[in-house]
């Protein structure tokens, strides 16, 4: 059931896949949270830019670009945006990329990305707050 304190949480979903997009904002939404999506690294820039965003879902490769650019970005901010890895391969071992909060492997339940986005909300909330 969403809540009050959740609907001031956004999250931006960053996948090239518009089912996977759907599947994310329809249940976080149900969640409570608002949902912000882009389709490319470009729409995600656009997006954190112009809107204050919680925690990012982002897909590990978008068409043919690698996201480890982006990921770096949302590290350095301050404060630092939490991550979630969004991934339907197995090549999450670089030692050159910059680590996620979270690793959602695809498929993924919808229990494992509404329980992945609150976690990491509370954790940043928690740690805004001390």
């Amino acid at each position: 059931m969403a809540t009050a304190a959740k609907n001031s949480h956004t999250v931006l979903i960053v996948d090239d896949e518009p089912s996977i997009r759907f599947l994310c904002r329809v249940n976080l939404e149900l969640d409570g949270y608002r949902v912000l999506e882009g389709e490319s690294i470009v729409d995600a820039r656009t997006q954190l830019e112009t809107e204050r965003v919680d925690v990012v879902l982002l897909d590990l490769n978008i068409g043919s670009e690698r996201t480890d650019e982006l990921l770096e970005e949302l590290r350095r901010r301050t404060p630092p945006i939490p991550v979630v890895l969004v991934t339907g391969s197995a090549d999450l071992g670089s030692p050159d990329r910059p680590e996620a909060d979270a690793v959602l492997a695809k498929p993924f339940a919808v229990d494992e990305l509404t329980g992945t986005v609150r976690r990491l909300i509370a954790l940043t909330t928690a740690e805004r707050q001390a």
